[in-house]
């Protein structure tokens, strides 16, 4: 006969027995509430100002008192990862954590004790019990002095900092017999900090993104902390925009995140760098500043060859000195421009690739050169041009700003002749010219005063009209033009007819011909003899007759003349 199947639900299943919730508890209490007691070995957590937090392989984390871990500088002497002994002091602070002390190094308790520790340069603990002259008394089981120089400590006002404080030293002199002992804080320290750094250097790898404390400033960077370890932010790493000296934007103590550049594991050196956090400038010109644009910046600097411009935070254009004026040849560009000064520019070339922009400042001002052809055509007469500089072999005068023209020497007067044209003027003088040849081109005006001056033909002509019979000297004769001199200086031009020039072979009869016919100049001719002279007299050169006036040019000084009957 088959057992009846127990029913699960009335019998009655047993239960493996456990640890009840009160042991639990009591065992929870006996490792969170440790009593104070013997070394513990933890692993750094975290460092920072409100504590540093310990692994103690409890179910609590503990934490120690920052100021025990930090150096005479304020630099902590552990970082996360390290290993450290520790006790438990007893209680919680206020976020539950334990609270631990650093376990004390053992401290000798018989002169045999320290001169074992002498002997092996142990390092021990004491607790400074004054400050007296010359350093410090310490208790190290016996009563030791500690020189100021050996404390760790830089000033002398901060040793009374360390009375009453418990301190790592090692001994440094030890006479049993005269039980004199002196120690040193500082030969502790300096090792302390040096395996810090250490540990600090071997976790640092370059791209890394860390905060850090300003410890020092140069003229050329700034020493950065960054966690027991030092690095320098050069000052060409602080910003993308030129700044002089790192002072001018960090002090000391400064918090500031930076990027790790470099690492050199030979020479423990660490570069640093702020503005790599940043976009660089140059990228967001691209596309921004083409040929041609008028743009506005402000005066960065100024060189020898120009100026550079900021057109953007880091981005910098050059104005080069020539194109700072349309009238100074070789301009002092401190002269013209001055840092801070906000001016207007064009774009004449721009390279984003190679961190180059040509700008021009003169552009921007409009070429004064564009209106020469129009506004000075040849024969314009310029009442008032200043004369700006002279050289040998001319004078230049400004006719308009950022117009120049050049009169000659040789075209300064009619009069004389003249060697230089200082003779005649000098710089700021106002003289009257007119305007005989315009190159765009080339940029030229060439100008003349000695046009302008009354000419001794002007005057003659000034003194008689046409109609007047006068009287001159032939100077030229050349087929039917006579050139007549008038006077002195003065000359005309006097035009035969066809039939004059006929007449003698070329030679123009003064009077009518006395014969009428062809049969009587044949016989006057048989009378005379062939080859015997001509009665009717030719015009010579050299001979005075009379002309009459027959028009006048006063533009052209030009005097035309008839023979007068």
């Amino acid at each position: 006969m088959n057992s009846p199947t127990p029913d699960p639900m009335t019998e009655e299943t047993p239960v493996s027995e456990g640890p009840s919730f009160a042991d639990i508890l009591s065992e929870f209490e006996q490792q969170s509430h440790a009593a104070p007691g013997g070394p513990i070995e933890g692993t750094v957590l975290s460092v920072a100002d409100d504590g540093v937090v310990v692994d103690i392989g409890r179910k609590l984390d503990g934490v120690l008192d920052p100021a025990k871990l930090k150096n005479p500088e304020g630099v902590f002497t552990v970082q996360p990862g390290a290993k450290v002994m520790v006790s438990i002091a007893g209680g919680t602070d206020e976020k539950g954590r334990l609270i631990l002390s650093t376990h004390a190094v053992a401290q000798p308790k018989d002169w045999t004790g320290l001169q074992s520790a002498f002997d092996e340069k142990k390092t021990i603990t004491g607790r400074v019990l004054e400050v007296i002259k010359g350093g410090l008394r310490v208790d190290v089981g016996v009563r030791a002095f500690m020189p100021a120089s050996r404390s760790g400590v830089r000033e002398v006002s901060d040793l009374e900092s360390l009375v009453g404080q418990e301190i790592e030293c090692r001994i440094t002199k030890l006479d049993t017999d005269k039980e004199d002992v002196v120690v040193d804080r500082r030969v502790v320290t300096e090792e302390q900090e040096r395996e810090a750094r250490q540990k600090a250097f071997e976790v640092v790898a370059e791209g890394q993104e860390v905060m850090g404390k300003v410890r020092n400033l140069t003229d050329f960077g700034a020493f950065v902390d960054i966690g027991g370890v030092d690095g320098l932010l050069h000052v060409a790493d602080i910003s993308w925009t030129r700044i002089g000296k790192p002072s001018d934007v960090l002090k000391t103590g400064d918090e500031v995140k930076v990027k790790v550049l470099k690492v050199n594991r030979e020479t423990k050196k660490i570069s640093l760098g702020m503005k790599q956090l940043q976009p660089e400038p140059w990228s967001l010109a691209e596309g921004k500043f083409a040929q041609g644009d008028r743009v506005r910046g402000t005066v960065a600097r100024t060189t020898d060859f120009g100026a550079f411009i900021e057109l953007l935070p880091g981005v910098e254009g050059l104005i080069h000195v020539s194109e700072m004026s349309w009238t100074k040849r070789n301009p002092r560009p401190a002269d013209l421009l001055k840092p801070g000064e906000v001016v207007e520019a064009v774009v004449l070339s721009s390279n984003p690739a190679e961190k180059k922009i040509s700008l021009g400042l003169k552009q921007a001002l409009g070429d004064p050169w564009d209106e020469v052809p129009e506004k000075f055509k040849p024969g314009t007469v310029i009442e008032a041009a200043s004369v700006i500089s002279i050289q040998k072999f001319g004078a230049f005068v400004q006719l308009a700003e950022g117009v120049e023209g050049m009169i000659h020497v040789g075209d300064i007067t009619g009069e004389k002749r003249i060697e230089t044209p200082k003779d005649l003027i000098s710089v700021g003088q106002t003289v009257r010219c007119v305007v005989t040849e315009v190159d765009r081109e080339k940029r030229r005006l060439r100008l003349s005063m000695k046009q302008l001056e009354p000419t001794k033909t002007d005057v003659w002509i000034s003194e008689h009209k046409v109609g007047d019979t006068v009287t001159g000297r032939v100077q030229d004769v050349r087929d039917t033009r006579l050139t007549v001199e008038l006077g002195e200086g003065v000359t005309g031009v006097c035009r035969m007819a066809a039939e004059e020039k006929a007449s003698g072979g070329g030679a123009v009869n003064a009077r009518k011909a006395d014969v009428s016919s062809a049969a009587a100049l044949l016989a006057a001719k048989f009378k005379q003899g062939v080859g015997a002279p001509e009665t009717a007299p030719k015009i010579r050169t050299g001979e005075t007759r009379k002309f009459t006036i027959a028009s006048i040019d006063p533009q052209k000084r030009r005097i035309d003349l008839e023979l007068a009957d």
